[in-house]
């Protein structure tokens, strides 16, 4: 693997990380920890669950992202302009996409109730039903999480090449605090509500860092690929 897919996959991982903490996604988490903490029956069970759910979710990342990054490469119109064009369009994207971050922009809609129906039903399916819980979420895509997702990490899985590895190690990050939950209740520790508390302010000023770092990238990418003026 090379720095630059190291580097990355870390930003991939980062992405999922800030998607799974933001408030539409976390609440599906915390719907997803709901079952796996109160629906299974024991410890192991519980941390199986949230292994599941993790899993669920990379999975269908994953899935997504092979369709649309090897459509974008393979069609050769699109490739070409991809290549022209790539560098140019990523410095925009991030400058408008951190702007979303910072709340300078504002997406209509909260997201997350197509698949209700279908999540009450792998709700009934023991331990199992966590794999699917975290597929279905993740394809229940909010404001926040489709914007990083189509706007910040296909882009970088285009340039990349890498239209599995990337997309399922965004979708391990955007598990992340269900893994962590149902580490903890296995374990037999009971703060859960004050993790979240804690989970919660985190986000504020990590969504705010990265809004910035966005923006400063973005505007940096614009300047040396649209302007050419560094």
């Amino acid at each position: 693997m090379t720095s630059t897919l190291v580097f990355a996959a870390a930003s991939a991982f980062w992405l999922g990380v800030l998607t799974s903490i933001s408030p539409c996604p976390l609440a599906t988490n915390i719907a997803a920890i709901s079952f796996v903490g109160r629906r299974l029956q024991n410890p192991r069970q519980v941390l199986l669950g949230g292994l599941l759910y993790t899993l669920g979710r990379a999975l269908a990342y994953g899935i997504l992202g092979a369709l649309l990054v090897s459509s974008l490469l393979n069609a050769p119109v699109v490739a070409q302009l991809l290549q022209k064009y790539l560098n140019q369009i990523i410095g925009p994207l991030l400058v408008v996409i951190g702007m979303f971050l910072l709340e300078l922009l504002s997406f209509g809609g909260r997201g997350g109730g197509t698949f209700v129906g279908l999540q009450e039903r792998a709700a009934r399916r023991g331990v199992w039903g966590a794999f699917l819980l975290g597929f279905l979420f993740a394809l229940s895509f909010c404001p926040i999480s489709a914007a990083l997702f189509f706007g910040s990490l296909i882009p970088l899985a285009v340039a990349e090449e890498s239209g599995v590895l990337l997309p399922a190690v965004y979708g391990i990050g955007t598990g992340l605090p269900v893994l962590v939950v149902a580490f903890v209740v296995a374990t037999g520790a009971k703060s859960i509500g004050a993790a979240f508390q804690k989970l919660s302010a985190f986000e504020k000023w990590a969504r705010r860092i990265t809004g910035v770092v966005f923006i400063l990238v973005g505007v940096y990418l614009t300047l040396v690929y649209v302007f050419a003026v560094l």
